[in-house]
């Protein structure tokens, strides 16, 4: 199967102080004004001007960042500090391992004790953590190609066959849905055949939403959660 490229993209306020941001935090070089390409391992991120970018309420997606020793995990915390990143509350317990933070837009996202083994091997972007229950995260291992790593009760997660980073779904959000996702995922077509991605997207259960002014197709997928197919 032809390989599929995946990337998140954020409404940003300010789109390029938050790639400059993830930028210095991941160590990738941001390109295309405020895009970090990934590779066959590490899922890319993109960051985009919208005036409705707001983070009110829950968020569809929020990233973890792995680390290797205690000392790495509290370096990469002080990294992000010094970028313009903050500590936030989720409500998390002074036990648990992992430290919650938020990018300098208030984008939810965790530094993950060393010693997790769902994320060994991941790379520093080890997870995408997605809201959506087990009938989201079967379409997106179709739709993507890539295998079910972890499939129990309502819980999934796929990952590239290379590898690297995990798309995991924890469940049916607790909250409705409420408008548009601030994030969403892009997807590069596999060969380049746009309409064919599209058809096939739709043969699995995703909804048509809008064709957007730059060619790229909205869709929905099983969850309601908007995706794009990108030219």
């Amino acid at each position: 199967m032809l390989s599929r490229s995946l990337t998140v993209t954020y409404d940003a306020h300010d789109p390029d102080r938050l790639a400059r941001f993830w930028g210095g935090l991941l160590g990738r070089e941001v390109v295309g004004g405020a895009f970090l390409p990934g590779d066959e391992t590490q899922v890319g991120l993109r960051f985009v001007a919208s005036q409705a970018a707001k983070k009110a309420g829950p968020s569809y997606l929020h990233l973890h960042l792995t680390s290797a020793t205690a000392d790495d995990q509290e370096g990469r915390v002080a990294r992000a500090l010094e970028l313009g990143g903050s500590h936030l509350d989720v409500g998390q317990r002074p036990e648990e391992g992992h430290i919650v933070l938020a990018d300098p837009e208030g984008n939810a996202f965790c530094v993950i004790e060393p010693g997790n083994n769902f994320l060994a091997g991941c790379g520093l972007l080890g997870e995408i953590a997605c809201d959506g229950g087990r009938e989201v995260g079967v379409f997106w291992s179709e739709a993507m190609g890539w295998p079910l790593v972890w499939d129990q009760d309502d819980e999934t997660a796929i990952q590239s066959p290379h590898g690297g980073t995990k798309v995991a779904w924890g469940g049916s959000p607790d909250a409705p849905k409420d408008g548009r996702n601030q994030q969403l995922f892009d997807i590069a077509p596999a060969g380049g055949d746009q309409r064919a991605e599209v058809d096939r997207f739709v043969a699995l259960g995703a909804t048509r939403v809008e064709v957007g002014p730059d060619g790229a197709v909205m869709l929905a997928d099983p969850g309601g959660n908007e995706f794009r197919v990108t030219t």
